[in-house]
């Protein structure tokens, strides 16, 4: 049997090859439309101004697709800071501890002085026994990667690489430049692709302008609704497995608890400087291992009221109103010490189920 890191540089190597494929796919395709295209179908017709228009917003395109793409697949996923690694004397108890009771125990009084707002659908803390470490909010484990990655959304065959708080902007633009590219080259091959049917184009050109509109239609449509989805995701402050399960929050559950409304979900993923949406530079917001949220069940994205009620108004009548940037952080470094109390405490009263507690109550005279 071959030794476990041979299969593992094999699985490696083997994972590259969608990447592989869309590069070439991508190569092939600045050859069809520049030379055969371009050069040699549009050029000898004479129309050089349209030669030229064409050539200038095919290069636009390509060059911010390609560096787009390229930012996605090389930015390296962030992973958890050593502030949520268990110190050595801790680590050392948890995993001497067969009791899962006593392992959440150790793992309360370590998260008492870290930013931890979610949970375990059972209320407990989350930790990643493959890498150690208690995970941040919104942090998952990606098998493929074998590592925990902060903000994870998915891990992507075709770039090869985890999608999360580091390179989830370059994602979102490498399917946008994809899709500005695919329809640029189906809309201006589109006249060329109906002369190949009137036998008006030269035999060299007719294989390359045949298929190069086949393969942008046919990317075109996939990607179209893969990036429809993750701007709805983008809209919404979601990954794509918290759109699958809501985050577990102090008071259950809560598929907007990261939501901040439209604008600031927006600029979490792009940043405040517009300038700087539509190039692939990273300037999302925070640090990937802590994130603002609104505290309510309620879709944060209706229209806010006060949170105090008008005399004239019963409190039943007014709304909550979602907590605002300054109150936005779930748990203060206090109330994470009150849950760690609260967590013993309720091990103490399961432990002292078989007593007998007996309440006598006189009757008024």
């Amino acid at each position: 049997m071959a030794p476990t890191h041979v299969l593992r540089c094999c699985q490696r190597g083997l994972a590259w090859i969608p990447v592989i494929f869309i590069a070439l796919v991508v190569c092939w395709s600045y050859y069809a439309y520049v030379v055969e295209l371009c050069i040699l179908t549009i050029g000898k017709r004479g129309s050089i101004g349209e030669q030229i228009v064409y050539l200038i917003f095919f290069h636009l395109s390509f060059i911010m697709f390609v560096w787009s793409y390229w930012k996605t697949i090389f930015t390296k996923p962030a992973n958890p800071s050593k502030e949520f690694c268990l110190p050595k004397a801790e680590k050392e108890r948890y995993e001497k501890e067969e009791r899962p009771e006593s392992q959440q125990e150790i793992l309360w009084r370590a998260a008492t002085s870290l930013p931890l707002y979610t949970r375990t659908g059972a209320g407990a803390i989350r930790y990643c026994d493959r890498c150690q470490v208690i995970k941040p909010d919104r942090c998952h484990h990606c098998s493929a990667c074998d590592m925990c990655v902060l903000k994870m959304d998915h891990h992507c065959p075709w770039v090869n690489n985890c999608v999360g708080f580091s390179n989830y902007k370059f994602f979102i633009l490498f399917l946008a430049y994809s899709l500005v590219y695919c329809l640029f080259i189906a809309a201006t091959v589109l006249q060329y692709f109906i002369k190949f049917w009137t036998n008006d184009l030269p035999e060299t050109a007719k294989f390359h302008v045949l298929f190069l509109f086949f393969v942008a239609a046919m990317f075109c449509i996939s990607i179209l609704s893969l990036f429809s989805y993750h701007l709805w995701l983008v809209g919404k402050n979601r990954s794509t497995i918290e759109a699958f399960r809501a985050p577990v929050f102090r008071t259950g559950s809560d598929k907007n608890g990261f939501s901040l409304g439209f604008r600031k979900n927006i600029t979490q993923v792009f940043g405040d400087q517009k300038k700087y949406w539509l190039l692939p530079v990273f300037t999302s917001q925070g640090d990937g291992l802590t994130f603002p949220t609104r505290l309510v069940n309620a879709d944060p994205e209706q229209a806010t009221v006060n949170m105090h009620p008008e005399p004239s108004k019963s409190a039943a009548d007014v709304p909550v109103s979602p907590l605002s940037d300054s109150q936005n952080r779930l748990l203060s470094n206090e109330q994470h010490a009150n849950n760690v109390q609260d967590h013993l405490a309720n091990n103490t009263l399961k432990s002292a189920e078989s007593e007998t507690i007996t309440i006598s109550m006189e009757s008024e005279s």
